[in-house]
């Protein structure tokens, strides 16, 4: 590992915050895009059954 000296724990504790905001966007994404895919079935079935 490089050595930081003295900022190392500014430079890690920024590095864990920027993963963890990552992995955060992908998990909301994610979730996002399952809802609006079930809302998306749901609207194609209604307009199978109206159609």
């Amino acid at each position: 590992m490089v050595d930081l000296g003295k900022y190392a724990d500014t430079v890690l504790s920024a590095y864990a915050v920027s993963l963890l905001m990552l992995v955060a966007l992908v998990v909301l994404s994610i979730r996002r895009g399952r809802k609006v895919r079930a809302e998306m079935e749901m609207i194609e079935e209604r307009g199978r059954k109206h159609g």
